[in-house]
Formats: C-alpha cells, sequence, structure tokens
C-alpha cells in the first residue's frame, strides 16, 4: 500500500492506494487548471454564495454546480470535495481496489477492507474521541466535514464540526457547509437541532449526518457505526484513516 501527500496550490491530499506508478499531482493540476480557465471567463463562479446555472463547462464545474445545487449553496462549496471525488474515480479508472483520497478532511474513498475513520471536531470535548467504522461494503463514499470554529471555510454556523456521508464527496462537501450554516442559537443544543432541522429537509440527498457543537451532538440518517479511537487524531491530520 502507497501512502503520501499531494499538494497542489490550496489542494493539500493525503493518498493512500494500491497503486503505483501514478502521478496524481499532474491530474490534479490539470483539473485546478480547467477550473481556474472556467472561472476567469464566468468570475462569479469563484465567489457567489448562491447556485448558478452551468450550461458548456468542464466535469469539476460541472460536478461542483451539481452539487451546490442540491445543498443551496455556492458552486466553491463543493470544490475541496469535487477534487477528492474526481481524483478517486481517476484511480478507479486505473484499477485501483483500495484509494482513499483525503483532501484537507473531505474525503473520497473506494477499499477492499474496512477501515475507521478519526473524527477531529475542533474543541470539543468529543474530537479525537470518536470515529466511524466504515465498511467496505458501503463504498464508494464521500465523507466530507465543515466547520464554523475550525479551517478557513466560510460558514454562518458554529459547529465544532458537520460530517456527511454522501455517494459522492463533492455532494457531501456541498451538504456539510449547507447545514453548517444551519447549527445556529445561543445554546449548544439549539444549535445542534436547528442543524438536524434543515438536514431533514435536505435528507434525500445523503445517507447520514453528525453534527456537534460544544458538548452535544445529533445524528440523522445512517452513519457507519460509531467506535472509540485509541489514535488521538489532530488539526494535521484530518480524517487520517487507519
Amino acid at each position: 500500500m502507497i501512502k503520501r501527500r499531494v499538494v497542489v496550490e490550496e489542494s493539500n491530499i493525503l493518498l493512500t492506494t494500491d497503486m503505483e506508478n501514478l502521478d496524481l499531482a499532474k491530474f490534479v493540476i490539470k483539473e485546478r487548471s480547467l477550473l481556474k480557465r472556467y472561472i476567469h471567463s464566468h468570475p462569479e463562479f469563484l465567489c457567489s454564495l448562491e447556485p448558478l446555472k452551468v450550461e458548456i463547462a468542464p466535469q469539476i464545474v460541472n460536478e461542483m454546480a451539481y452539487a451546490s445545487n442540491l445543498a443551496s449553496v455556492g458552486p466553491m462549496a463543493a470544490v475541496a470535495g469535487t477534487i477528492s471525488q474526481l481524483c478517486l474515480n481517476y484511480l478507479l479508472k486505473q484499477g485501483s481496489r483500495y484509494s482513499i483520497v483525503d483532501n484537507g478532511g473531505d474525503v473520497a474513498l473506494k477499499v477492499n477492507k474496512d477501515v475507521t475513520v478519526g473524527l477531529f471536531a475542533g474543541g470539543s470535548s468529543l474530537s479525537g474521541r470518536l470515529g466511524f467504522k466504515v465498511k467496505h461494503s458501503l463504498t464508494p463514499l464521500g465523507i466530507c466535514t465543515s466547520s464554523g470554529t475550525v479551517g478557513h471555510s466560510l460558514s454562518f454556523g458554529r459547529s465544532d464540526s458537520v460530517t456527511v456521508f454522501a455517494a459522492k464527496a463533492s455532494v457531501a462537501d456541498a451538504l456539510a457547509t449547507a447545514l453548517g450554516n444551519y447549527a445556529q442559537g445561543e445554546e449548544d443544543g439549539d444549535a445542534v437541532q436547528n442543524c438536524l432541522s434543515r438536514a431533514e429537509e435536505l435528507r434525500d440527498h445523503f445517507r447520514g449526518m453528525v453534527v456537534i457543537v460544544g458538548e452535544s451532538a445529533g445524528t440523522i440518517g445512517k452513519i457507519p457505526k460509531m467506535v472509540e479511537t485509541s489514535k488521538k487524531v489532530v488539526l494535521e491530520d484530518l480524517f487520517e484513516l487507519y
């Protein structure tokens, strides 16, 4: 099994795969170039906080637009998850049976054995103590997290983490952002409940979701079995799989 870091501008990918001699960096550079060229001619795609209609565009743009439309957020909310998803698709086309693409916590994976995903949730006491046992039969799968307290992503909520499990990482990324925006309320429990209420309205588009705000947490849908993790998860290892 090969494990390496692939860094291309803002894309910071931890790749675990059974494929040798594949230049994933070259693939990421190509996809990012296609996106940048599209943004150059459609600058609204970069800054819009609402879904945009896309006509003739590269696949990366179409994937982002589709996911953002489902979640009712701007297309850039899905960029990290979309890159993860496209990388996974590329690896699978090359014949991979085990690949995990972790783009700064936005994960796309297809594996042939069960894996455990550790959860980082900022300053919550639950951070680094919980994980998810992902059965290989449930993959391919997208697992993406948004936070109002960790990282540089724009969020209008105050969740420590909103983790979404969906068929595609592009969709999971957009939905995590959208649901995180609803984690609002003076009390932690209120913020969790508001997030869950919005998740119920979007239930058809994902498999399961977990929200953590401080010492309060909630789930909706079907999530992998939650387990205690023996490996401490830190910010530099967001969604490290082991």
